[in-house]
């Protein structure tokens, strides 16, 4: 967990709730009540953001005593009971819709990625997430889509060098987008790995004849071009493959023997888990 990102998220999604105070439990509940409260399952799936609601409860108050039951990354089924939070109850309430909202959107996550990752056992193929994420929730995401057994694409716009079709077009055809982005980083001093886009089997054969890049991604490929492109790469680059895919076609695209296979709607429309935070 970074820390630092982490801190910063959690203190602008309370300033965001709590303003100038949760009236409602101000108003309603005495000032120094001491309360419990347990977080329910009520969906089965893979549980993720424990770890965050810990932080959570802490910077909230740090008096919190939160005592755990299930770890991120397990299997969960409705009535389990994942955490137990007590102390001050005006506090557990005031971090109870940010913790709900972190967790059954990761769990989400989470459940839908092991559900990919054990659709490709026994292939070589790994399941990559996308920058298709919430703004603001990006970090968090993608942590979720680690706990679920994915890997992790780029972070952003600064940790990689992806050219994809507008790129190419813009800068007036694949060899010269490479060759900018070759140049680019020796004139930046960057160490950035460089992925380029194709969009077919010729688009594939102008990128092996210009070299000098580190990943190959064939978006919306049939099963046919795939299998042969995978071929004419022959290991000399990473292979990624996107575009079209859905769990009915994931493992057919695995079986093409590429690298990775990315997938926008482990973050972009995923349904989150139902848990609930009740007093005890």
């Amino acid at each position: 967990m970074d820390k630092l990102l982490i801190d910063q998220f959690i203190l602008n999604s309370l300033k965001e709730d709590v303003g100038d105070g949760d009236h409602t439990s101000l108003a309603t509940i005495p000032a120094g009540t001491k309360g419990k409260a347990k977080l329910l399952v009520k969906d089965e799936g893979i549980l993720a953001g424990i770890e965050l609601a810990l932080e959570i409860f802490h910077i909230v108050d740090a008096g919190l005593k939160v005592t755990t039951f299930l770890n991120d990354g397990e299997k969960i089924k409705p009535k389990d009971i994942a955490f137990e939070v007590e102390g001050d109850a005006q506090n557990i309430l005031k971090a109870e819709r940010l913790v709900l909202n972190c967790m059954q959107r990761m769990s989400g996550i989470a459940t839908k990625t092991r559900q990919i990752v054990d659709l490709l056992h026994g292939t070589n193929t790994k399941v990559l997430d996308t920058r298709k994420t919430t703004p603001g929730m990006r970090y968090l995401e993608k942590w979720a889509v680690r706990i679920g057994g994915g890997v992790n694409h780029r972070f952003g716009l600064y940790d990689m060098i992806l050219i994809k079709d507008n790129h190419v077009d813009y800068s007036g055809g694949i060899m010269q987008a490479i060759k900018n982005a070759q140049q680019y980083i020796i004139n930046q001093n960057k160490k950035l790995a460089i992925e380029i886009e194709v969009r077919n089997l010729e688009e594939l054969q102008q990128v092996l004849q210009t070299g000098g890049i580190n990943r190959i991604l064939l978006d919306n490929f049939n099963f046919d071009d795939l299998r042969e492109a995978v071929k004419i790469i022959n290991g000399r680059f990473i292979t990624e493959a996107s575009g079209g895919i859905t769990i009915d076609n994931i493992r057919d695209y695995a079986a093409c023997r590429v690298d990775y296979i990315s997938v926008g709607a482990l973050t972009h429309s995923v349904k989150s888990l139902d848990l609930s935070l009740k007093a005890v």
